[in-house]
């Protein structure tokens, strides 16, 4: 059984919104088309997040969810991390590469987070929500992950500054060589 939010769901009225409702996944005589691993990450993820909301207590609604029940979300999610973490007293704060082990805590390393968000972001506005309602493009949500980027940059000693990207070659270079030799140009 799948939890999945349903705006046409019989005990939903159009003024709330979407509602969660469940579906059961008998299989049937079509197969669905086989989902790209994006497209079946974003359904695990929004099914975990239905799951979480109907195990919340009280039950939330996905209608009544807002920027502080995601960054809930977020913070239980962390118990699950594989990410070491270095303390500000750790020894090891600052250093890519500890030489030994230590007792720091294991988290959900910022870019698994950032690119749950943004799953979920997508997944939200696809079952219904409207995006100016959409709890995971919240500003607290996107100031909470910055502030695990910045706090696991400084913990591991590394900076998630931005790539560059290479510059396009200029139109002053020479054409490259054509067939047996001969510039392109001058064919």
């Amino acid at each position: 059984m799948d939890l999945i939010p349903n705006p046409e769901s019989p005990n939903s009225d159009n003024a709330s919104g979407p509602h969660l409702s469940v579906i059961g996944t008998a299989s049937s005589s079509s197969t669905p088309p086989s989902l790209s691993r994006y497209e079946s990450q974003k359904r695990r993820d929004w099914n975990t997040f239905g799951q979480y909301l109907k195990n919340h207590r009280p039950p939330l609604s996905l209608t009544r969810c807002s920027g502080a029940h995601v960054l809930e979300f977020l913070r239980y999610l962390d118990q699950f991390g594989k990410t070491k973490v270095h303390t500000p007293v750790c020894p090891f704060f600052g250093h890519p590469a500890p030489p030994a082990p230590c007792p720091c805590p294991l988290r959900q390393a910022w870019g698994s987070l950032d690119a749950l968000v943004g799953r979920l972001r997508a997944a939200y506005e696809e079952n219904g929500g409207k995006p100016e309602n959409n709890p995971f493009g919240a500003r607290a949500v996107r100031l909470y992950l910055r502030e695990v980027r910045e706090h696991q940059a400084k913990a591991r000693g590394i900076s998630y500054e931005k790539k560059k990207r290479k510059k396009p070659p200029t139109r002053d270079q020479t054409p490259p060589p054509g067939p047996a030799g001969t510039t392109a140009a001058a064919t």
